[in-house]
């Protein structure tokens, strides 16, 4: 099993999808399945006005992605400055309109930077975030998803928390939920219109966070430019047909040894929606996966 082999789908894929997920518990090193990590004291402390690269990816998630875009027009952040990357495919028109629209806000201390992607280069999101940990220029790079909104403060309560900061990992301890919306939802609703949009914080409610999962991996930036995204694993670098379940947090967290470090960061909020857009609406797998959602609350 040779790192960074790309496998072909199939039986040994899922037997591979199984191996890495027990690898993933601790039963295995992961020292043969990424590069050396830089040790903790030759690492770049986080300098006073931090670099912070935002990674996302949106596959007919365009209702979520005008939320999290909207709200770093309307609050963008002063002590820090951000590079916003967002993977995407070009065959998803609702998705591209809405970055031709947040192109033609100049706004201060963010950049924008769209990525288009083959879809099943899109559909495995370790290959774009392994793409931008190897290539990031900036001090921490935060891989997220789309219906994360960096509410008002939220970016430049990271910048405090971060200074001198030198862990591999970090996440906020508590972020801000909503409960599962259906599709028809005003909010969701609203995030089809091309315009600014602002969030109700009423509907949003404290949630407390154990680990750097998900949305919320923050990671310092001398380790994604030396280990990247699970680059050696090449089953998480490989182009799938429809959109893939993400695993590969978990790995991740195997591969630099922690679960994170939890920071006090204000207004990171995530929407939450039963109907996945990324599904084809109506089909089997959506409606399993809506039901799923409801049991878990």
């Amino acid at each position: 099993m040779k790192p960074g082999t790309i496998y072909p789908h199939g039986s040994y894929h899922k037997a591979l999808e199984i191996f890495f997920r027990l690898a993933a518990s601790g039963l295995i090193s992961p020292n043969r399945f990424r590069a050396a990590l830089p040790a903790e004291k030759n690492r770049s402390p986080s300098p006073e006005f931090p670099s912070l690269e935002i990674v996302s990816h949106c596959w007919q998630y365009s209702r979520m992605l005008n939320y999290q875009l909207s709200s770093l027009v309307n609050y963008p952040p002063s002590k820090l400055l951000a590079r916003i990357t967002i993977f995407y495919s070009e065959t998803d028109t609702d998705t591209l309109e809405l970055l031709q629209h947040i192109a033609e806000h100049q706004v201060p201390n963010i950049t924008w930077n769209w990525q288009p992607l083959p879809e099943t280069q899109l559909f495995r999101r370790s290959i774009g975030r392994n793409r931008a940990a190897l290539s990031t220029q900036a001090d921490w790079i935060w891989m997220t998803d789309c219906d994360i909104v960096f509410h008002q403060g939220c970016l430049d309560s990271l910048a405090e928390v971060l200074r001198a900061k030198t862990d591999s990992l970090v996440f906020p301890k508590e972020v801000q939920i909503t409960e599962l919306l259906p599709d028809s939802d005003p909010m969701l609703r609203k995030g089809r219109e091309l315009q600014m949009l602002e969030i109700d914080t009423s509907q949003f409610h404290p949630q407390n966070r154990d680990r750097a999962k998900g949305p919320f991996q923050i990671i310092h930036g001398d380790v994604a430019r030396a280990i990247g995204y699970c680059d050696r694993i090449g089953l998480y670098q490989t182009p799938a047909e429809h959109w893939c379940k993400c695993y590969e947090d978990r790995a991740f967290r195997w591969l630099v040894g922690t679960q994170g470090t939890p920071v006090e960061i204000v207004n990171a909020c995530q929407i939450r929606h039963i109907q996945k857009g990324r599904y084809r609406q109506g089909s089997l797998l959506s409606r399993l996966r809506g039901r799923l959602r409801r049991l878990q609350g």
